[in-house]
């Protein structure tokens, strides 16, 4: 894809009433043989939302607590609120009834909310048992959504018909163009490390609301900057936390824009809170990023606060590097967005990181590489079969893709691609970002 145009991923929601099958439903589009998987890693351990695939379409499912308007307790009513919000958010609606119990008060209380929405709309009749007796769902016409289209999640019945139409109904693919020049940054970490902070910072004025309140960014907020001859577009973006605290409704649904953010991003600044240190979620964050083949920077936050030493900065990066083992590659810099401590640092560290991750390596040099390193140290074998590794290609950049042609994929072991991408590291860099290294039987 060529740099400066990229496709915003549609968002598809699955609302319904309380055990009709959402997750079921959920389950078989994202975890079936129907669709390609790309996983969100760790971020939501539940699987809130997941992107899919069919027939070369990308999409967002989301799915969402059952919608309850008879019930007026505490808990429905947060549930209420965060399944309203995902049907605004959405591009597309899946309202999923259930054909065994049929048509019920809460089917038509929540029928008159989507259409309020005007979202388009996909009526599904779930845990359908005789495909041959479809006027047992003449009662659904009554909700105004069109004819239902009947399936069994649990079994797998006609999802695929399900799929070719979610399709069709789902709104042409965008493209978000920039300019080639310019550098996409993503801001991103849990709520409350100060994104905003540095943004304004970065941009010289208040065009972000700063705030101590969790969530203050809803939507992934773009700005433009220019330094010197370069030119950067900066994502503020929404923070990401666990879901077990997530408690505002609109901060649990605005971590699907700060992921879409990671998504049209070429390089993310990762801010870490320099007095609370690394946290799981902070590596979950980090990992999305990582697995999407973006360059990262550690960004270390509110520095001015913490009591230092000699040896501070170096133990703080020691405990980066244990914790965010799969990202040794990234620099870290500490700064305090308050005060303005080495914010001008941040655009310099992404103009090199830049550079490093449109690398690009002649094939001829590669290849000598490729042999030295398979003199120092000689591929894997198992059982008397030898790994040969032909040759190696360089097949594109962000990240610095590899081809390796050799005789038998499944002989090279994990260990000796992390020793070629080191040998590569060592003689090239690539500060910064990640390297992806493909294997191809010859």
């Amino acid at each position: 894809m060529e740099r400066g145009v990229l496709v915003a991923k549609s968002i598809v929601a699955i609302v319904g009433r309380p055990n009709v099958g959402k997750s079921t439903l959920f389950n078989r589009i994202v975890g079936g043989r129907v669709a390609i998987v790309e996983g969100v890693p760790g971020v939501t351990r539940d699987r809130l939302y997941q992107d899919a695939e069919w027939n070369n379409r990308w999409f967002t499912l989301v799915d969402t607590g059952g919608l309850d308007y008879q019930d007026e307790g505490e808990i429905v009513s947060h549930i209420r609120k965060q399944a309203e919000l995902a049907i605004e958010e959405a591009d597309l609606v899946l309202f999923v009834v259930d054909a065994r119990a049929g048509l019920n008060g809460t089917d038509e209380d929540v029928a008159r909310v989507l259409r309020r929405s005007e979202k388009p709309v996909i009526l599904v009749a779930n845990k359908v048992e005789h495909f041959d007796k479809v006027h047992e769902l003449y009662d659904f016409y009554r909700l105004g959504l069109g004819e239902p289209l009947p399936v069994s999640a649990a079994e797998g019945l006609n999802t695929g018909d399900l799929l070719d139409r979610l399709v069709q109904e789902l709104p042409p693919a965008e493209e978000d163009e920039t300019e080639e020049d310019v550098i996409k940054i993503a801001v991103i970490g849990r709520p409350n490390v100060g994104k905003s902070s540095l943004v304004n910072a970065l941009l010289g004025e208040e065009r972000v609301i700063v705030s101590n309140i969790p969530g203050t960014t809803r939507d992934a907020i773009d700005s433009y900057i220019t330094r010197g001859d370069n030119k950067y577009s900066i994502i503020d973006t929404a923070g990401i936390r666990r879901r077990s605290k997530i408690g505002l409704s609109t901060e649990k649904y605005s971590v699907i824009r700060s992921l879409r953010a990671v998504d049209r991003s070429d390089i993310v600044l990762m801010l870490i809170d320099a007095v609370e240190q690394l946290t799981d979620q902070d590596k979950r964050i980090a990992g999305y990023a990582h697995e999407k083949g973006r360059a990262s920077i550690l960004v270390v936050n509110k520095w001015d606060l913490v009591e230092k030493d000699d040896r501070t900065a170096n133990r703080y990066i020691e405990n980066l590097r244990d914790g965010l083992g799969f990202m040794q590659y990234a620099p870290v810099l500490f700064v305090s967005a308050l005060t303005h401590q080495r914010v001008h640092r941040v655009l310099e560290l992404v103009d090199y990181v830049s550079e490093q991750q449109n690398m690009r390596i002649a094939t001829a040099d590669l290849n000598q590489l490729l042999r030295e390193a398979m003199l120092h140290n000689a591929p894997p074998q198992d059982r008397g079969r030898h790994l040969k590794i032909f040759y190696a290609t360089q097949a594109g950049v962000k990240p610095p893709t590899f081809i390796l042609f050799v005789n038998e994929p499944e002989l090279m072991h994990f260990s000796y691609l992390r020793y070629i991408e080191n040998q590569l590291r060592s003689a090239y860099g690539f500060e910064g970002t990640p390297i992806k290294l493909v294997m191809r039987k010859r």
